[in-house]
């Protein structure tokens, strides 16, 4: 978990309790004070802060946090009147023993001191004021509860005192007071309490509820000669008072409804989780300005994705730029590739940063920025070793982006600086061959930097392996940074000096925490000649030089008073420092902090956001209208015409994408049924008064039908939805029904009048129609008819002839006889009984009935059905699969000869979409609607009368629901249909939240399946260059090969030479990164295990004749543990006496390896036994002679760049 700061600073006690975070409620430090006081031990030593400083409201619960020792008997003051300490009546003696140093420092702007003479106490009222003094420009006055705030103590507050219609809006002021309750005749018996506060209109007053008990003011004498503290019912109180100087306007502020933009002119950044370190990076990268003028010069306009790190970093640049509230980071670890997982794990800042600048570096090349990042932040430093007493010296001269430096043994910047540049002599055993000239030489080694970058990075290593402790751990020693530093003392002597290399502090990013949990946060400098400010997340506010610096050099804990801070005699260490400062060269900073205007941003970049702000807005906007409207769904003729699937529509389809969806309206609650006619009536074209609305219910058998009309126009939306619908936060459902009669008045004529109750007058229902074409496997609407419940099924037919405009009898003279079903749900379509009354065969208004003609082979001349059949892309399957001139297309199901057949197969519908697994093969993806109980066979065939091949060739492979990649081969079997293909029962079980995956990868192979299954299928990584290149091959072989033929077979299909020509080539058996064994080429393929992974490669020059050899060892590469092994092993031939400086020659040339990315390579002797504690080879060390048993493994440790999380080591990356 992350820890967080509060952005205040902490008490001394809390710091020693280890408890970092601030609390305004804290006790205050002890008394910076030198007299007796300060000592425990002394007779006058009492706790001057026994209790918590709070708002009286807020005491009702409040509880004692003593400091003193046990057996103290009370808070009061008692001394001997001739003992050399301050008595209460002794003004600037107490002023300075009260008000004492604070941690924050801040400047005293005015001291005000005011006694306040009780007399009479118990006749006090229940809040007691006392007379009005003035400090810092404001009055105020001493609150006290005689009897105490709900406490048996007597309670004293300081308020501000001004009337409530003065008190001035802003009000704020910083105080720290202390209050003195004090026995007038004696005044060295006292009771004292300090605290400070921010005094605002909201909090007005501070102070203690628990300041001395009741029983002890009166009640007991304190000491021999009878001193009461307040004697006769009188005492005094005062209050001493400093006024402070809020330089930065939020000392002691509680951040209630803070606006860091109107406080600031910036804004800060949210954290996702842990990205407080990348908020804190950000912000140092955002105010260098010239980096975020070179990143609005990246070109993005043709590559506006949120993929796109360097658009995603102008999104977030502008933000910040143009905001008023806190701006997220979600688009830029996005477009990083990280998943969540990654947005909760701290990452190593350094890499972080070069990564990012990598990123935009490949992004600037071609543009007017590609050189900036350089120029900005790229520094040159030289490798030497030069000769002491001959003249020969090499040197390696290399770029830096930042500069690493020791904190632990040195105490600042500059001896961090020259523990960098140090120089070592090579001397005695360890001389310098200089070559076959000079021989070995007494010589200097060391590095020097030939040139600073305008931006200096210095990372500061606050995190080291401790060698002890086996472990990482924190390092809080105390480290010294300056505002400004001259770094010319560590170029070298040819260094370019004629302009100055003084550098002055722009930013400090800060660790508070230890090595497992912390929270990271930045000081910046925005301009040349302003405030610093604190990035903390998404606060910012304006910070002292003391914050900046001192607050962050880490080390012990030092009181205002000097003294060092301790807990059981163990110094308190700041669990807050600095790990990375950001220097700018003095005389570039007007280059580097240059005005970023509004011309420098991308024209298409500010047009998008703002349209992106316009857009939150008008829905912000719709949100808080959201009670005033109601969304409503309206089927129309149009829509029951053109929907081709189960029950009259699809509610959840867009009319955008779906020709047959309902038409959708976002409407006010408050309009009526006639407003909302017009508007349908408009976009169908159709006279609103020949419009009638119908309310659609939920049925219990899950479909959706017209349940009852709405004939009053003059109805609210609102009060027909409540009406029509149990749930008013549902959408409202309606049948938009067209009067196919109107009046002399142009009104609609409906066959059914509702009663008095809504009921209809008369039997007539209304029955919606849909019609089968079996020759084109499709279904669609054709109308509804109106019905008398008395009438039979079988009138039926004529009306529907009527509606089809269909004749009574055929060409041929044979009647026309239809097949009649009704659609009661989609898993329930029944054929309908001619004889039996429609009553009987309980149908309602909105009942279905799908009809077919029965006797197919004739058709009536007159058929209107191709008005009636518009096809849906989504809904209508006769668009999947019929060509334009109505015949079946290739690919194409069975044909289903009746209605409930085809009403079965849409239930069972699939489309799947098939991706050739070879990319190269020319072949276009495509798409087939296909019965989810085919068989493997089934599917095959379809797909081989699409493609034109041999179905029995066919082989397919699922598909990675995440990545969309193939995942694992379908075996063919006679219980495999294309439901458990696309969707295996473990799959319901482990991801039920899971997005259905309808596709397929398919390969034509040169074989049937048949034939396939007496071959062996083997996965081959080929190895060359060393160990640079891989390539992945699946060779086939006969189940009774053996490797010899593996070998043949693999050169054929990786088309490389054959051993004669290109050498001999040898197997290995690969396990968790590790060689298991070489793989005898004798060995039959049906030995080997179903899961082996094999590698193969060429024999080493240099190992051939060597292979059963001793000399030759096992290697593989590691991240860190030997058991975060990645990336491919290889064996290596030892030589005997060989350094290891030698060695690593060979092995460069072995692995192919070149540049940087060795150089970077630990190589360690890794036993077997042990995988816990590689042991790390010198380049003076001999590798034959540290390879002791047989098992031993020589260890490649260095980053896996896979990417892939192995034993939760992961490579940091950005896409």
């Amino acid at each position: 978990m992350e820890s967080d700061s509060s952005g205040e600073t902490s008490s001394f006690f809390d710091v020693a309790m280890g408890d970092l975070l601030a609390d305004s409620n804290a006790p205050e430090p002890f008394p910076s004070y030198d007299g007796p006081f300060a000592d425990p031990n002394s007779p006058g030593f009492q706790d001057y802060n026994a209790t918590d400083a709070v708002n009286p409201s807020e005491m009702l619960i409040d509880s004692d946090e003593y400091m003193n020792e046990e057996d103290a008997k009370d808070d009061v003051v008692n001394i001997d009147p001739d003992q050399s300490v301050p008595r209460a009546d002794d003004f600037e003696k107490m002023t300075e023993l009260v008000l004492y140093p604070l941690p924050e420092q801040p400047p005293t702007l005015e001291y005000a001191t005011s006694t306040w003479e009780i007399e009479n106490w118990k006749e006090l009222p229940r809040r007691a004021r006392g007379p009005i003094f003035h400090a810092g420009g404001h009055p105020w006055r001493v609150l006290m509860f005689p009897n105490g705030n709900n406490v048996d103590y007597v309670s004293f507050y300081l308020e501000q005192a001004y009337d409530e219609a003065e008190l001035p809006e802003d009000f704020t002021c910083c105080l720290q007071f202390g209050l003195v309750l004090w026995n007038p005749e004696a005044p060295w018996v006292y009771v004292t309490h300090t605290a400070h506060h921010r005094f605002t209109k909201e909090e007005g007053d501070w102070g203690f509820t628990r300041f001395v008990e009741l029983r002890k003011l009166w009640a007991q004498p304190y000491d021999e000669t009878g001193h009461y503290l307040a004697p006769g019912q009188k005492a005094s109180m005062t209050a001493y008072v400093r006024v402070l100087k809020d330089e930065t306007g939020v000392l002691w502020h509680n951040f209630n409804n803070y606006d860091s933009k109107k406080e600031t002119g910036y804004v800060g950044l949210k954290n996702q989780g842990a990205t407080c370190y990348l908020n804190s990076l950000i912000q140092s990268l955002y105010f260098t300005n010239a980096f975020r003028k070179a990143v609005y010069q990246i070109p993005t306009q043709n590559e506006e994705t949120l993929q796109n790190s360097a658009y995603t970093l102008q999104r977030l640049f502008y933000q910040l730029q143009s905001s008023n509230n806190a701006v997220g980071t979600n688009e830029l670890t996005k477009s990083f590739g990280w998943e969540t997982r990654h947005i909760f794990e701290q990452q190593d800042v350094q890499e972080l940063s070069r990564k990012l600048m990598e990123r935009m570096e490949e992004k600037m090349k071609g543009t007017d920025a590609e050189n900036v990042l350089s120029e900005l932040f790229c520094g040159k430093v030289r490798t030497y070793i030069s000769c002491i007493n001959v003249e020969y010296e090499s040197r390696r001269v290399e770029d830096y982006w930042d500069i690493q430096l020791n904190v632990h043994g040195n105490k600042d910047i500059e001896a961090s600086f020259k523990d960098y540049v140090q120089v070592e002599v090579m001397n005695g055993e360890n001389q310098y061959f200089a070559g076959d000239d000079f021989k070995l030489q007494d010589a200097n080694k060391g590095v020097i930097f030939e040139s600073f970058p305008d931006v200096l990075h210095l990372q500061l290593k606050r995190f080291q392996y401790d060698i002890d402790r086996d472990a990482m751990m924190k390092i809080n020693d105390r480290y010294e940074f300056p505002e400004t530093f001259d770094a010319s003392a560590y170029l070298a002597d040819d260094a370019d000096k004629s302009e100055s290399w003084v550098y002055q502090l722009h930013g400090v990013l800060v660790h508070h925490g230890d090595l497992n949990t912390g929270h990271y946060y930045a000081f910046i400098k925005p301009t040349k000649d302003g405030w610093f400010y604190k990035y903390d997340d998404d606060r910012v506010t304006k910070a002292t030089l003391r914050e900046v610096l001192e607050d962050n050099f880490g080390g012990e804990y030092i009181q205002p008073n000097g003294q060092v801070m301790k807990v059981r005699s163990k110094p308190v260490l700041r669990q807050n420092s600095a790990y990375m400062l950001v220097y700018i060269r003095q005389s570039r900073v007007d280059n580097v902090l240059l005005p970023v205007t509004e011309e420098d941003i991308p024209s298409h970049l500010q047009k998008k956001l703002e349209e992106e702000a316009a857009l939150r807005e008008a829905r912000k906007k719709e949100r808080d209208e959201q009670h005033l409207y109601i969304n409503i769904k309206v089927i129309t003729d149009e829509t029951l015409e053109r929907y081709g699937g189960t029950d009259l529509t699809n509610f959840d389809s867009s009319p955008d994408e779906d020709p047959a969806a309902p038409r959708a309206y976002r409407y006010l609650r408050k309009s009526t049924l006639g407003d909302l006619a017009k508007t349908v009536g408009e976009d169908t074209g159709v006279d609103p008064r020949r419009i009638r609305f119908w309310g659609m219910v939920n049925r219990q058998n899950k479909t959706v039908r017209p349940d009852v009309p709405l004939p009053d126009r003059l109805m609210t939306v609102d009060e027909a939805h409540s009406k029509t619908s149990n749930s008013k936060g549902s959408d409202m459902r309606l049948w938009a029904e067209v009067a196919q009669e109107v009046d002399a008045e142009g009104e609609g004529i409906w066959p059914a009048t509702p009663g008095p109750n809504g009921a209809a007058r008369t039997d007539l229902i209304v029955i919606f129609l849909k019609i089968f074409h079996p020759e084109t496997q499709s279904l669609a609407g054709a109308g509804y008819i109106y019905m008398n419940r008395d009438q039979k099924v079988e009138d039926l037919v004529p009306a529907i002839l009527k509606k089809m405009n269909w004749p009574d009898k055929l060409p041929s003279g044979e009647r026309t006889q239809l097949r009649l079903f009704e659609e009661i749900k989609p898993t329930m379509i029944e054929s309908m009984k001619a004889k039996q009354t429609l009553k009987a065969a309980e149908l309602q208004d909105g009942d279905i009935v799908c009809f077919q003609l029965a006797n197919t082979d004739n058709k009536p001349e007159s058929d209107s059905t191709a008005q009636n059949s518009k096809p849906s892309p989504t809904n209508s399957v006769k668009n999947s699969w019929t060509t334009a001139d109505g015949t079946l297309s290739k690919g194409s199901p069975e044909k289903y000869e009746l209605a409930p057949m085809y009403y079965e197969f849409l239930i069972h519908r699939r489309e799947v979409r098939f991706v050739p697994i070879d990319t190269t093969s020319g072949i276009e993806p495509f798409t087939l609607v296909l019965h989810a109980k085919y068989s493997y066979d089934n599917i095959a065939m379809r797909v081989g009368e699409q493609l034109g091949v041999d179905p029995t060739h066919i082989r397919f492979t699922t598909a990675n629901q995440s990545s969309g990649k193939p995942k694992a081969i379908v075996k063919r079997g006679q219980n495999q249909t294309l439901q458990t293909i696309l969707n295996p029962p473990y799959t319901a079980y482990f991801n039920q939240n899971t997005p259905r995956v309808d596709s397929l990868f398919f390969e034509v192979l040169d074989m049937s399946l048949s034939e396939l299954d007496t071959k062996r299928s083997l996965k081959i990584t080929w190895v060359s260059e060393g160990i640079t290149k891989s390539d992945s091959y699946e060779v086939l072989v006969s189940k009774s090969a053996n490797v010899e033929d593996v070998i043949a077979a693999l050169i054929k299909k990786a088309g490389i030479d054959d051993e004669v020509k290109g050498g001999p080539i040898r197997l290995f058996e690969v396990a968790q990164h590790r060689l298991s064994r070489q793989i005898d080429r004798n060995l039959l393929v049906n030995s080997l295990s179903e899961y082996i992974n094999i590698m193969a490669e060429r024999v080493p020059e240099d190992e051939i004749g060597f292979e059963d050899s001793i000399d030759i060892i096992s290697a593989f590469h590691f991240q860190g543990e030997a058991k975060n092994s990645h990336g491919i092993p290889f064996r290596f031939r030892l030589i005997p006496k060989e350094p290891f400086s030698e060695t690593k020659k060979r092995l460069e040339k072995r692995t192919g390896l070149k540049g940087k990315n060795f150089e970077k390579i630990k190589f360690a002797v890794v036993k077997r036994s042990s995988y816990t504690k590689p042991l790390y080879i010198a380049d003076d060390q001999i590798l034959d002679d540290l390879i002791t048993q047989e098992e031993d493994l020589l260890g490649l440790d260095h980053i896996d760049r896979s990417r892939s999380v192995r034993n939760g080591a992961q490579d940091l990356f950005l896409k």
